[in-house]
């Protein structure tokens, strides 16, 4: 089921949501964080915490993203 929304003219869109429409609530621990891990490998490569980058050119080179 989508959310349509009239535009006019017999015409209709999709309902789409910004970032600051939607909230994440914190629930209740469904897992022990002893049994979560968020390390990564690649190939040979053991990295313990994630790695993030926001993909904009403002904040990161290209050459990074890649």
């Amino acid at each position: 089921m989508r959310d349509m929304v009239e535009i006019g003219m017999g015409r209709t869109a999709r309902r789409t949501y910004e970032l600051g429409d939607i909230n994440i609530v914190p629930s209740r621990r469904t897992r022990s964080s002893k049994d979560v891990s968020t390390s990564w490998q690649l190939d040979a490569y053991r990295f313990e915490i994630p790695v993030l980058a926001h993909p904009t050119d403002a904040l990161v080179s290209v050459e990074f993203a890649i």
